[in-house]
This record gives C-alpha cells, sequence and structure tokens, in this order.
C-alpha cells in the first residue's frame, strides 16, 4: 500500500480509501448486515487500508452504525472519514432529494452541522471523527459561517480536519479563505473528467487533496456485461447515459478495441486499468473506491502495481472523447 498526506495535515491516508455506500443498502444496494462491515473492514486491513468514507445518508445511518460496530476494538487503526449537511429531519435545510421514504435536506449552517456530528458520532460509537466533508456545499449558507462551525468541532476534539465535496474551484477558494479545507471529494472518471481537471489548479494553491469518487462509473468501467443491464426506476445507474446510443455502441467499440486488449497486455482487470488511469492524472489525488465484497478490495490494491506505459495513458485519455459526458445527474 502507498499513503499520502491528507491537504496542510498530519492525517497519513492509504492512497486507496474504502467507501461504504453500499454498506448502507436501501432499495440500491438491498440488505446489509455487521458482518459485511467486519469482512470489509478486515480485508482493507489486510491490504494496508486505513482510510474509511461514509455519510450519515448512506441507508439513513444505516453504514455508520455498521461501521460503528465493526470498529469496536480497532477504532485507531483506521482513519474515519463522514460528512455532514444532508440530513432527514424534517424541515432542517433545503429540500435535496428523496429516497427509500425519507426526504433529505441539505443544511450548512453552524447548528446543523453540530447536530450531523453529535448524531454520527453516537451511531458510529466514537468520541472523535478524522475528516468531516460537507457533504453538498450549499450557497444559502455563507462558507464563512459553516467554515466557523467546522474550526469550532476541531477545538472541541469532535473532529481532525475537513473538507468539502460536490463543489466547484470557487467553493474551495471561499472555503480556504476562512479556514484550512484538507479535501475535496469529486465525482471524476475517464469517460467524465471535466469537472477534475477544471478543479486541478485550486488544489494545488491551496495543496488540498483532491479525492475522486466515481473512477469506475457504477460499474461501467469494470466490464462490457453492465451496458446492456437493466435497472430499476431510482437506481442511480439507470440515470446514467452509457447503456443508451449512441454511447452504448461506442463503448462497446472502445471494449473491443482499445480495453480489452490493454487489459490483456497488462494482465490486469478492467477495473484496474481505469483505476491506474485515473491515478496517473494528478499527483495529490486520493482513491475512493465503493466496495461490498472484499474481493473488491483484493482486485482494486493490484492497482497500485500496475504501471501503464505513457502511450497507453495518452491513448485511453484520446480514444475515450467520444463517450466523455461533462455532466451527470448523480
Amino acid at each position: 500500500m502507498k499513503y499520502r498526506t491528507l491537504g496542510n495535515t498530519d492525517l497519513n491516508a492509504s492512497i486507496i480509501a474504502l467507501g461504504t455506500w453500499g454498506l448502507g443498502g436501501g432499495s440500491v444496494w438491498g440488505d446489509t448486515d455487521i458482518s459485511s462491515a467486519d469482512d470489509l473492514l478486515s480485508a482493507g486491513a489486510d491490504c494496508g487500508i486505513n482510510y474509511i468514507d461514509t455519510a450519515p445518508v448512506y441507508g439513513m445511518g444505516r453504514s455508520e452504525e455498521l461501521l460503528g460496530k465493526a470498529l469496536a476494538g480497532r477504532r485507531d487503526k483506521f482513519l474515519l472519514q463522514t460528512k455532514c449537511s444532508l440530513n432527514w429531519r424534517k424541515g432542517d435545510g433545503t429540500f435535496k432529494y428523496a429516497r427509500d421514504g425519507y426526504t433529505v435536506n441539505n443544511n450548512t449552517g453552524r447548528e446543523a452541522i453540530h447536530k450531523d456530528v453529535e448524531e454520527s458520532l453516537q451511531r458510529m460509537h466514537t468520541d472523535y471523527i478524522d475528516l468531516l466533508v460537507v457533504h453538498y456545499v450549499n450557497s444559502s449558507w455563507p462558507a464563512a459561517e459553516t467554515v466557523s462551525a467546522l474550526e469550532e468541532l476541531i477545538q472541541e476534539g469532535k473532529i481532525r480536519a475537513y473538507g468539502i465535496s460536490n463543489s466547484q474551484p470557487d467553493d474551495l477558494d471561499a472555503y480556504a479563505a476562512s479556514g484550512n479545507p484538507a479535501l475535496v471529494q469529486e465525482q471524476y472518471s475517464l469517460l467524465a473528467p471535466f469537472h477534475g481537471e477544471a478543479y486541478f489548479p485550486a488544489c494545488t494553491k491551496h495543496h488540498t487533496t483532491f479525492q475522486v469518487y466515481g473512477a469506475l462509473e457504477e460499474g461501467y468501467l469494470t466490464g462490457p456485461e453492465h451496458l446492456i443491464r437493466t435497472y430499476q426506476p431510482g437506481d442511480i445507474r439507470a440515470r446514467l447515459p452509457w447503456n443508451t446510443e449512441p454511447y452504448q455502441k461506442n463503448l462497446q467499440n472502445l471494449y473491443d478495441e482499445v480495453w480489452t486488449p490493454l487489459t490483456r497486455k497488462y494482465n490486469c482487470s478492467y477495473a484496474n486499468l481505469f483505476e491506474a488511469w485515473t491515478l496517473n492524472q494528478y499527483d495529490n489525488l486520493s482513491l475512493l473506491i465503493g466496495c461490498r465484497h472484499p474481493e473488491t478490495i483484493l482486485d482494486t490494491v493490484s492497482c497500485l502495481n500496475l504501471s501503464l506505459k505513457q502511450e497507453d495513458l495518452q491513448l485511453l485519455s484520446e480514444t475515450a472523447k467520444p463517450v466523455q459526458v461533462k455532466e451527470l445527474d448523480k
């Protein structure tokens, strides 16, 4: 495993972070239990992963609760990252979305952030959170107010550092003007690289780690079989464009003519190919990969041993242009 210090902190995190959205279950992922969380943490630890990401809204507390139980007796072995701003408290913030019978609101005000953290600490049976991420930046509240609340939480010893997600480079500038954000967590992939590319200069300016989510695009970059699957309404994968024309045909051609030959050349999985490409795009990058099964972790860490030649990195970037999308409905 390789490690990287997050932003201007002393948090030494594995470059690969374990995403636990799937532990939340619900209509997208189905039932989950404590054994799933135990197995994931054990497999991650065996591979040197010490960085875990979750959020209150992953299963409306379910992911955090399972992680809290699985972390018992080994909390100090992991950097624990969760989020704030999204809640399902009635009328607390601006409407964000409805899912599984819950109405989710977005609130980045001081009182809401403090309340979010207290609830997360209780669910996870821990005294502190290593890194707290504002799940969705919300212009209804000034960045200075949000940063002030986050700095208060550091002073209280309840969090060690903070970051932002689902934001714009200007948001990082605004947060950095009042504080010291260690991380931005944003969507980025070979199929949708534009937001990340626009964000990299701001991260460099503020020495902020860029954490990628969506590098495998919900499975569309893990194998051609995903191109012909059907998904239930409400499933995030049903809203992505790559199982519709002309994307589907163009992607199938890329699998046949470019990607499959490259996996044979490097003797790697499709996921490893695109994970390795992602890690080559920015020098201060954290790769967040959602996992529900230990074998996914075992495959993921293999990407760290994959050294793609420069001409193949360029080939991937150039040939993907016809199927790239600027904005995604996530």
